[in-house]
């Protein structure tokens, strides 16, 4: 039916763009204040880019991306997340040049065809940063704290954080070979997408949701038992830059995150009040990604939120701003000169910075009235003919219903005073 918007899509209504900005606005401040500069890159892109970058045989790039073939015969895909994207703006723009570490930011839509859910639509919005060109751990737990303190600063209390390493490929090649024995004689009772990953990525089974409570999976080895030294002193030091920024944190050896291309540092923040979906914010570091894609080798790190599912849980706790529908003042108008005064009273008092509104129908008093209530309008500016001739307006205060004569040439400066 052409007037239903396709499954997984939502409109953003006048009702509810007012949190969108709210928690845009705090987004932003927020960046701002940690040297993150926002970039805004295409809402497509050859697919290849999700192919090489999210990794082929992930659940992304195998079942969830949007992709056609263009005009051009080009294989395009709409983009199911940002990090991708932001590295090859970063190589293709040189961002490398003007600085060792770029701090970038975005908000935008992100397309995957997946079953829609609370906080997870097919069209579904992301806030996240990409911090690239550093390996220090303190970088990561500068873009943890950040993810924290956007989470609490809106109002979020009991947020978990789990922390992991899933290793670089020199020490995950002995762990993948760990899993896949472990695994071996289990294949028969797991899903069907976990016997597919045994070979490709079987770090992923433990991301599984199917699977997640098998008693076995208690079992399975963990990454951290084979962590080279290098990924392991850089472990021991994310945890000790957190705990001195005074951040609480659980070590879950079973957290992967979905995505091939995370190396050591793994993160995920859960909101438990939101049930089953409620991990509210996630990432961790792709120092491999930049050279996959055809760059240098470079170090990177970042984490991503979904805004849908992190205004459901401000929406939960009550902790969006209360809308204000009111308009400063109402220009009621009666009769065809009253109307062509009344237009330009409007017009002068949007100038003067108040909001103002009128009625262009040509309506009776009361019905103008009401629309004025309607509108939460502080002050109605009634105007007649008897007004005109006078060059006045009659204020009238919509909380009390006093009103008086005030000159045209005034009324701004009174409603403003």
């Amino acid at each position: 039916m052409l007037t239903n918007a396709p499954r997984g899509t939502k409109d953003i209504l006048p009702d509810s763009v007012g949190d969108w900005n709210y928690v845009e606005g705090e987004i932003r401040e927020l960046c701002r204040r940690f040297g993150y500069s926002e970039i805004r890159t295409p809402i497509f892109e050859h697919t290849e880019l999700f192919q090489r970058g999210i990794g082929e045989g992930t659940d992304v790039v195998d079942k969830e991306m949007y992709t056609f073939t263009d005009r051009g015969d080009r294989s395009i895909t709409l983009r199911p997340e940002n990090t991708a994207s932001a590295v090859r703006a970063y190589l293709q723009n040189k961002l490398y040049a003007e600085s060792n570490l770029v701090k970038l930011f975005y908000i935008g839509s992100m397309f995957r065809y997946d079953r829609p859910q609370a906080g997870r639509m097919r069209e579904f919005h992301q806030f996240g940063v990409e911090a690239l060109g550093e390996a220090n751990p303190a970088v990561d737990a500068e873009v943890i704290l950040l993810a924290m303190s956007l989470l609490e600063g809106l109002g979020l209390k009991d947020l978990e954080l789990s922390i992991n390493s899933v290793g670089c490929p020199k020490c995950r090649s002995k762990y993948r070979t760990m899993l896949q024995d472990f695994f071996r004689d289990k294949l028969d009772d797991l899903c069907e997408d976990c016997r597919s990953r045994f070979d490709r990525s079987p770090l992923r089974i433990l991301d599984c949701k199917k699977d997640s409570d098998k008693p076995y999976m208690a079992d399975a080895p963990k990454i951290t038992d084979c962590l080279c030294d290098e990924c392991s002193d850089h472990f021991a030091k994310l945890k000790e830059h957190l705990a001195n920024a005074g951040i609480s944190f659980q070590h879950d050896p079973r957290l992967v995150r979905g995505l091939d291309y995370y190396t050591k540092t793994a993160f995920e923040i859960k909101y438990p009040p939101l049930g089953a979906q409620s991990a509210v914010a996630g990432g961790g570091r792709y120092d491999g990604l930049i050279e996959e894609m055809g760059g240098s080798p470079t170090p990177a790190v970042g984490f991503a939120t979904g805004l849908e599912r992190l205004l459901l849980a401000l929406e939960s706790q009550n902790l969006l701003p209360e809308k204000n529908r009111s308009v400063d003042a109402y220009v009621v108008a009666l009769g065809e000169a009253a109307q062509s005064e009344g237009f330009k009273l409007l017009n002068n008092l949007r100038k003067a910075g108040l909001s103002a509104a009128m009625d262009f129908a040509g309506r009776s008093m009361k019905a103008q009235m009401k629309q004025a209530n309607k509108l939460g309008a502080r002050y109605a500016l009634i105007l007649g003919d008897d007004e005109i001739v006078e060059g006045v307006v009659m204020l009238r205060s919509m909380s009390d219903s006093q009103q008086e004569k005030v000159a045209l040439a005034e009324v701004i400066g009174k409603i403003k005073a």
